[in-house]
């Protein structure tokens, strides 16, 4: 089917337009962004520099020395005219095994407790959601993603954690994420993921784009381990608050 209402598109610098797709972020949006994503790229190659997908918007980059904001925007306009909710908007869908465990996920009994689940009914509410990549920020790597069953929604630690591990899958209220490296953080860790969410060795370096979609998948501690996941005793006891 297609959209109510065309993206609205704004100046937003000397060298920029922003494609606005609605006033909230939501799967129908996120699926949105990511068609005309794709749409921009392979048609109008040449015509920008870069281009950084949001919750709900896009912002182009372009070189002025090669167009202009009207002509970008004429072109924009073209293409987006007839953007489509069938099949080819709804992402890629990539697993992602997770280490759930009370040893790599210090927060998981919290979860439990506020929710009165049991730890196992917690790990199966989290993997049974297939979510959106919303957006990718903090971090080169860092994926948003919505929305966590609101059973097991939790909100940010009142005391950032100054060190959060590598690979920590987290919740933070409605959405959930991967920490791509070591970094401070307040989300509430339930396990750990040993695929690489950034590097720029890869290609593409991230194995999720906004607008696809992400399933989790427990595996045991040797999976986990087998996969080149590392359990640091000392850098695990680092999560705890300080």
């Amino acid at each position: 089917m297609t959209t109510n209402s065309a993206p609205t598109i704004s100046i937003a610098g000397e060298n920029a337009l922003i494609i606005y797709f609605s006033d909230k972020a939501c799967d129908e949006t996120a699926a949105l962004i990511h068609q005309a994503e794709q749409l921009i790229r392979t048609n109008l190659q040449g015509s920008f520099i870069d281009l950084i997908p949001s919750y709900a918007s896009i912002l182009v980059m372009f070189d002025m020395l090669a167009l202009d904001h009207h002509q970008l925007r004429n072109k924009l306009r073209s293409l987006l005219t007839n953007l489509s909710l069938d099949s080819a908007s709804r992402g890629e869908i990539i697993e992602l095994p997770v280490y759930y465990s009370t040893e790599s996920g210090p927060d998981l009994l919290a979860i439990a407790s506020k929710a009165q689940l049991s730890i196992d009914e917690v790990i199966a509410i989290h993997q049974a959601q297939e979510y959106r990549v919303y957006a990718i920020g903090f971090a080169p790597g860092f994926a948003y993603l919505g929305e966590v069953d609101s059973r097991i929604a939790m909100s940010r630690l009142t005391t950032p954690r100054l060190k959060v591990p590598k690979g920590a899958v987290a919740i933070a209220d409605r959405q959930t994420a991967v920490y791509p490296s070591e970094s401070p953080g307040g989300w509430n860790i339930i396990g750990l993921c040993p695929i690489e969410m950034f590097s720029l060795k890869s290609k593409p370096s991230m194995p999720v784009n906004v607008g696809d979609r992400v399933k989790f998948k427990g595996i045991s501690k040797q999976e986990f381990i087998a996969l080149s996941g590392v359990l640091d005793n000392a850098q695990h006891g680092s999560m705890i608050n300080e």
